[in-house]
Formats: structure tokens, sequence, C-alpha cells
């Protein structure tokens, strides 16, 4: 029998052997179906969080089957409090993605719904997989139909950003592979055989100077994922020409495949080395991330280059509260992703909205469209104060977390992210009064429609969830902190119990190294 994570799967890639079979000249049905297997998938998604238990921290649903045993390599996945969520976007976020390009894509419909599902495969994998091996395939699966959505389905410079985005990609998956084949053979060493196993690589006893290595070699591919600086260039280039979809999918979900890896791979399999080195990363997080993408964000012209500056400024809350190593720090970065997804996925569909009418992404092409488009600028700004961390809207409760996390830690790198949430404010709240506010002096303008019953069908459920978790986050936070609990005694165990001090001024604390 077919597991309940498997089908998380299986159903996307059924949709695309269904896709291949409707000739082409069927366009609307090609559409429905696409939308309907990913709605699908949505489902089986909302069926495991209903039997998603509550307390235990270990992984749920685990299935099991033997790959090339020869080698160790297993088709194993499973799922915990950790990647739940992140498998709940990526289902939700798919269906809402493909809807809002039902006119949006006007050629070559089928190679992009087909890329799309692909798309959510590599992704649903990625959040799956507890074997090293399997991890790598679904991460490199991803990919390739992301190129092609941006490649074939993009703006003017297309080819320029899938370039980008590929290379810088590929050259961090390729010194993450080298670290695999490294764990690979030290638990040949230790185990007596070879494995890939993830809950059996946690158990391996690495010296120091080995974890600091292969801790550099995650992270980096981790790092370019996210974005941190000075990783991030590809990122703005890829959202600019990608088309909505491909925008709401990257920001929303593809993005926290960086964090997910820190979280999954780095700090329990390198503990001593993520001791070590999180100062560094935080420093990076708070001046890189956080306060280089808002101020970058503030100037920009273009509204979906802004929106992807502010994801380069989120992302660094995430690592913030990753590596300040402790309860409130990882479960506010884990809540974040999924806060991200929903506000930044909001934030490009309603963009995308706009553009389609008027063709033009400038904030100096707009001015006075709340008088012309009241419902989608009451849903705009619900989505600007939820990004900017609004209390009662979804994106303070991760913020509020991650900066109570950091300030137990260091109130150096706290009083400085916490700016970071002032400049939020400025540049969204400035991009939204001159967009919105004043007189219509463009008559381009003057004779645009309010959002389509079909675009209301994309935008308000996310507007549901964002004010949903504002008001009451705790369903999320009490699956969250059993895992997040687990992964902090791994680290600690692993790591001889050492404190932790991550400030600046404070050299720091590292373990006994072997």
């Amino acid at each position: 029998m077919i597991g309940i994570l498997s089908l998380h799967i299986i159903l996307p890639l059924l949709g695309i052997l269904v896709l291949i079979f409707i000739p082409n000249k069927e366009k609307s049905l090609m559409k429905v179906a696409a939308i309907g297997f990913s709605l699908a998938t949505f489902v089986v998604s909302i069926v495991m969080l209903a039997k998603f238990e509550i307390g235990p921290s270990d992984m749920q649903f685990v299935e099991y089957a033997e790959w090339i045993p020869q080698w160790g390599v297993s088709y194993k996945i499973g799922v915990d409090g950790i990647s739940l969520f992140l498998i709940l976007i990526t289902t939700l976020l798919t269906p809402l993605a493909l809807l809002s390009s039902w006119n949006s894509i006007t050629e070559g419909h089928k190679g992009f719904l087909v890329s799309m599902l692909a798309l959510e495969v590599g992704i649903i994998g990625v959040f799956l997989s507890l074997d090293l091996f399997l991890f790598y395939v679904f991460w490199e699966v991803m990919l390739i139909p992301m190129y092609f959505i941006i490649g074939i389905w993009g703006g003017e410079n297309k080819i320029y950003a899938a370039m980008k985005f590929v290379i810088f990609t590929m050259f961090g998956s390729l010194l993450m592979l080298v670290a695999i084949f490294w764990l690979y053979y030290l638990s040949s060493e230790q185990f007596g055989a070879p494995t890939t196993d993830l809950l059996m690589l946690y158990k391996l006893d690495l010296p120091y100077d080995t974890q600091f290595w292969l801790f550099l070699a995650f992270a980096l591919s981790f790092a370019i994922k996210i974005p941190l600086f000075p990783f991030h260039t590809w990122l703005p280039d890829a959202h600019v020409e990608a088309p909505t979809a491909g925008s709401v999918i990257l920001a929303g979900v593809l993005l926290k495949m960086g964090g997910y890896g820190f979280l999954r791979y780095c700090l329990p399999l390198f503990p001593e080395a993520t001791i070590e080195l999180a100062p560094y990363l935080i420093s990076l997080a708070v001046f890189g991330g956080i306060i280089y993408g808002a101020l970058v964000a503030l100037v920009q012209p273009d509204m979906k280059k802004l929106v992807a500056y502010s994801s380069v400024s989120h992302m660094g809350f995430i690592v913030l509260g990753i590596f300040v190593l402790n309860q409130q720090g990882l479960q506010g970065a884990i809540i974040q992703m999924v806060n991200h997804g929903l506000s930044t996925g909001a934030l490009f569909l309603l963009v995308g909205f706009i553009y389609e009418r008027r063709h033009s992404r400038l904030i100096s092409e707009y001015g006075g469209l709340a008088k012309i488009m009241p419902f989608y600028a009451a849903t705009f700004l619900i989505v600007v104060l939820s990004s900017l961390g609004l209390p009662g809207l979804n994106g303070f409760v991760g913020e509020f977390l991650i900066l109570v996390g950091s300030f137990k830690s260091s109130i150096f790198f706290t009083t400085f992210a916490a700016t970071g949430v002032i400049l939020a404010a400025v540049y969204l709240l400035w991009m939204y009064q001159r967009v919105m506010f004043g007189k219509v002096t463009n008559e381009k303008n003057s004779g645009l429609n309010d959002l389509s019953l079909r675009e209301k069908w994309v935008i308000v459920p996310l507007i549901i969830l964002i004010v949903a978790i504002g008001i009451y986050p705790k369903p999320i936070l009490e699956r969250i902190e059993p895992s997040v609990t687990n992964l902090l005694n791994m680290v600690q165990s692993n790591s001889n119990g050492e404190r932790i001090n991550i400030s600046p001024d404070v050299t720091p604390v590292s373990p006994e190294r072997n």
C-alpha cells in the first residue's frame, strides 16, 4: 500500500503523465488537470496534518524501501515538526500559483504545467528525504524545472537570469556532493558498511576539523539557496525575470530549502562546527541579510525587485533564528519560513495581478489605485502589514520569537536586527503609499478593473491564513516544539553540552576538539 508521504510525490508525477497525453490544443483541460492534481496533493497534506501526533519528536509516517542496497542507499522518507508545515506551504502555493497563471502564460502551456508539477516533486522530496543520496537527487531535480520556468516563460533577460540561477546553485551543490561522498566514506569506517541513512549518520563521531570542512561545504550550498550575502545576486534577477507563478514558488518555498538544510543537516551532523561558526553566520544574517536587503529594497523603483530584496532581508531573520541555537530562535525561524512563504508569495501574486493589467512594475507608473481597485488595495495593505511584522498578523509571530531568542544570546546583534523591522516598515509602506494613494496621474490606470473572481480565489486563502496564524499560532508552534527540543538536545549532547555564546565581544565558546 502506498504511504501518505509517497502520495505527495506520486500525485504530481501522475499529473505530469496525464498532461503528456492531453492534446496541446486542449489548453483549458491541461490547466484544470494540473490544478486538480496539485489540489489533490494539498488534500493529502491536510490529511497528513490531521494524523500528525503532537508530542513525539521522532519522525512520523516513515516509509522505507531498499533502493541500491550494495551502496547502502535507500528510499527512506519521513516527516517531523520541522518539515511538516514546509510541505503544507508547498502543496498550498502550487495550485494557487497555477491558478494565478491561467491567463498570463500564453504559449507552451503543457511544458509550463509539467515544469511546475516537477518542481513541486523536487521540493517536497527535499523536505521528506531521510536518505542523504535521495535528498541530493531531489535537490538537483528541483533545479531543472526552475531553469525552464525562468528561461522559457520569463521576461526579457530570462536566459541570463536562468543561467545565473543554475551556475550559483550548481556550484554549491557540487561542494555538497563532495561532502556527501566524504560522509559516505566515514560511515563505512565507523559502521563497517557504508550508508546514506540520515538517522544513522547522526550517530557518526566526527573530529572537529572534519566537521568544520563538512559544515562549510553543506553551508555554502544552503547559503546560496537562502540566499545570504554575498551569494544573493542571483535572486533579484531570477525573481524579476520569472513569471509570477515561478516567483511565488521561488520566494514562498524554494528559498526555505536553504534554511531547512541548515536545520536538518548542518546542526545535527556537525554540532561542534555549528557552535564555533554560529557567530559568523549570525553576522552575515544581520548585516548582509536583514540590514543590507532592507536598504537595497528601499531604493528599488521596481515593485517586484523591491519584494525580491525584502526576501533577502526576511531570510536573514530566519538564519539569525537558526544560529542563536535556542528554543525561541529555532521555533521562530521555522514558523517564519512558513509566514514568509505566505506573505511574500502573496506580494508576488499581487504585483503579478497589476502587471497583467498594465505590463509595468515601476512604482512611478502608478498612484491612486485605491480609488480604482479598492479590494486590491485592501488585500495589498494586509499583506504589506503582514510582511513588516504588524502584531495580529503572521509575520509578527516569527520575528518576535526570533528577536527574543536572539536577545537571550546577544543584545548587540538583536539591536541591529531590530532595525530591519523599522526599515521594512519604511520601504513597504512607502511603496504602498506611492502606488495606492494620491491622485490618478496616469490615464492608463483610470480604467483598470479590480480583482476578478479567479484572482480572489488565489489571494483570499492566503489572507485568511495570514490573519489566522497571527491571532492563533499555537497549532503550528505545538507541533514544531518537540522537534526543535530534540534538535537542540542533539546539538548540545554531541558537542559535550558546552554553553553557547554569540556575543561579538566574547570569544565563541568552542567544545573540546577531538
